[in-house]
């Protein structure tokens, strides 16, 4: 009888939930197999049992089976009922696996509230190390959209939705060498923990941005007002649809296929539709950094061999570009101001089609294909362009999503331009790929509006650099951000007093993440569950790494990276057009970061500094990042920025660029004492400037640091 009714109940679910299966091989050895699984809604359950190809047992809390009808579910499947808080139980359930019966659990304890990854237990790991049982990754996909899920607020529900139920290879966690039997079971629950995110983040679906869009409003409706911007217009996902297939048409009637063509435009919805309608028409749209100046554009043109630039007249207009426009040569400028009358009756009629037939419209649908070009900031040199793929940039969302439990109650305000790749994944494609409002803001300079911002529309994620937080603080009520959940660092290294800062004033701890332009950008962050002060977090799933020494630096060694969100080359100066694929000491596919880091024994990351941001002084190397460091200790509440110069008694000099009037180097030294650096590293010359030079992205200009240095006497 048993199993008539889980065949029963099988079909009822195909045909309700279409019910789709991956990685499942009947041919697996269930011989001390530990199945684990996130846990979504009531269903999830249920579904194993009947989509499994084995008859295991369910561990499941003993609260459940005081419910008549769980009983009554339970009743088709073997399961042990356990007391999570009784010492007993643990030996329990090591007990069951060692019979040798395949045994399902789910780590999180609990029915996720947030749609992502909750709190891991300690105690399955413990169980799976103890024992040692191959462990089989199970990822249910879809549950949480039924009205059997405990999701609140705007995540949309619905009685039938796809169900996707996708198993990884078959892995095992050793048992840690550690002393106590505590910190073997904490030690086991991080494996677990990072197994779970791993799995999470590998089966995500391989799409295209545009292919994304179209998911996302499949998920959550045409009509979900998604996105606003300064011209007060909220965007439904409707609309953003809309926005991609015209303005892909209409750069597609003005430029070639696979020809990478500029885009100049603002922080507007408009901006983040028109690159993926771009690239969805076989271009590739390369952002333009229209803080470089005209020289800056200029050679990011000659880098990616643009020939088209597609940019708005208005903004021109009112950013004041026009001198930096004309001085550009080699470069047809269009605006689309002018374009939009040229849009046929035919082509209005194609963007109908598309709206009603919205997968049919994409030409090319490989997420190996490139999908931006993004320029370095220069603070080191000519710009390069760098070529991420869609693969990439999804990639980059799913692994931060696999950390941090954004949800569709979440509005992420972004001040940060789109050209940055911070700004551009993090703070755009991010809130639009996965359900969250997001309110795009033209400049992150406007210091005293932002706060404002944040209050009025009830942002609860911000993106932001240490410099920008540090103005924001500033000038913000204490009540501006009483909404924020998550606020997340980048770009450049946090300020401890920043940090202090914010916790002081709103109660709010920064998550402080470290990444690259090359990497779509995040490689670590902060979570609220894997959180450590002064590190930059832990690296996200699927990313190897590799730390190779530097003559000289004792601590840590230049990080190498490889991952499915490494860039897919350069485009360079010197070789315009030209793609280089990513390769490094490490080998062919991996990308040299240029940054010194060390990384602990918990895998949390700390960055020691750029390699070329070492100063060496006596034939010792000296990081000018703890140059920096030491002077904000003297002096918090000013701006600080050192360089070199050549020396001809000691090979360098450095020099601390500061606001601050009044900072010696007497407090700077003692301030090296306090910290335990040594006397090398305290500045010979403090130059007073006005205001550090900053680039677009926020970060410090050390190009233009650098040639004030060497013109000081």
């Amino acid at each position: 009888m048993r199993a008539v009714i889980r065949l029963v109940l099988r079909t009822l679910l195909q045909l309700l939930f279409r019910v789709r299966v991956s990685g499942l091989d009947k041919n697996i050895d269930t011989r001390k197999l530990l199945v684990i699984a996130n846990h979504e809604s009531f269903l999830d359950g249920l579904l194993l049992g009947l989509y499994l190809p084995f008859d295991p047992v369910f561990v499941v809390h003993t609260g459940v089976t005081r419910s008549f009808f769980f009983r009554m579910v339970l009743s088709l499947a073997d399961y042990l009922a356990v007391d999570p808080t009784s010492p007993m139980a643990i030996k329990r359930i090591i007990k069951l696996v060692e019979s040798g019966r395949p045994v399902v659990i789910f780590p999180e304890g609990r029915i996720t509230q947030t749609g992502s990854l909750m709190k891991v237990y300690d105690g399955p790991a413990f169980v799976a190390a103890r024992t040692g049982a191959t462990i089989l990754p199970v990822r249910l996909d879809g549950p949480a959209r039924t009205y059997f899920s405990r999701i609140s607020g705007k995540a949309p529900r619905r009685m039938f939705p796809r169900v996707t139920i996708s198993a990884l290879a078959t892995t095992a966690i050793a048992m840690p060498d550690e002393p106590t039997a505590k910190q073997r079971r904490h030690k086991a629950g991080e494996a677990m923990r990072r197994l779970m995110q791993k799995m999470i983040f590998e089966s995500q679906p391989r799409q295209t941005l545009y292919s994304g869009l179209i998911d996302a409003m499949s998920i959550y409706g045409r009509n979900r007002r998604v996105v606003e911007d300064m011209k007060q217009i909220e965007y439904s996902y409707s609309d953003l649809l809309k926005m991609t297939l015209g303005l892909g048409r209409l750069v597609a009637k003005h430029s070639a296929a696979d020809e990478c063509v500029g885009v100049l435009m603002p922080n507007l919805a408009a901006t983040v539709c028109m690159m993926i309608g771009v690239s969805a028409q076989g271009r590739v749209p390369a952002m333009l950094n229209y803080k470089a100046g005209a020289g800056g554009m200029q050679d990011a043109c000659t880098a990616a061999n643009i020939r088209t630039i597609f940019a708005s007249r208005a903004f021109i207009e009112q950013a004041k570009l026009a001198d930096d426009v004309a001085a550009m040569h080699g470069v047809q400028v269009l605006y689309l101001e002018d374009l939009q009358p040229t849009l046929t009756a035919g082509d209005k009629l194609w963007v109908l089609l598309g709206m009603l037939f919205p997968r049919t419209m994409e030409k090319h649908c490989d997420p190996s294909r490139t999908a931006v070009v993004l320029f370095t900031s220069g603070s080191e040199g000519k710009p390069k362009g760098v070529v991420l793929s869609h693969r990439a940039l999804l990639s980059n969302i799913a692994q931060v999503r696999s950390v941090i439990d954004f949800s569709a109650d979440d509005k992420v305000l972004n001040a940060l331009p789109i050209f940055h790749s911070f700004g551009l994944t993090g703070g755009a494609l991010l809130p639009i790929m996965t359900g969250m409002n997001l309110f795009l803001y033209p400049t992150p300079l406007h210091y005293r509006v932002i706060p404002e911002i944040a209050y009025d529309r009830n942002c609860s994620v911000l993106f932001g650099t240490s410099t920008f937080l540090a103005n924001y603080a500033k000038f913000a009520h204490p009540y501006d951000f009483y909404r924020l959940r998550y606020v997340v660092a980048g770009a450049e290294k946090l300020s401890a007093a920043v940090r202090e800062l914010w916790f002081e004033k709103f109660g709010i701890r920064i998550l402080e993440g470290y990444g690259a332009t090359e990497t779509a950008p995040v490689l670590a962050v902060n979570t609220p569950m894997a959180y450590r002060s002064g590190t930059v977090g832990q690296l996200l799933p699927c990313i190897e790494h590799r730390l190779i020494p530097v003559p000289g630096i004792d601590k840590g060694g230049m990080l190498h990276v490889r991952g499915p969100n490494v860039m897919s080359g350069y485009y360079r100066y010197d070789a315009p057009g030209q793609l280089q694929p990513p390769s490094s000491d490490a080998g062919d596919g991996w990308y040299e970061t240029g940054d010194v880091v060390a990384i602990d024994n918990d895998g949390f990351v700390s960055v020691v500094g750029r390699v070329k941001r070492f100063a060496k002084i006596a034939g010792e190397m000296v990081s000018l990042e703890v140059v920096e460091k030491l002077a904000v200790k003297a002096s918090p509440a000013a701006m600080h920025g050192a360089s070199t110069q050549a020396d001809g008694a000691r090979g360098e000099a450095i020099v601390l660029f500061t606001t601050d009037a009044a900072l010696t180097r007497d407090a700077i030294s003692a301030a090296a004492k306090t910290l335990g650096i040594p006397e090398i590293a305290v500045p010979r010359k403090i130059h007073r400037v006005d205001a550090l030079p900053l680039l677009g992205t926020g970060k410090t200009d050390y190009v233009a640091l650098k040639k004030l240095a060497e013109t000081l006497q």
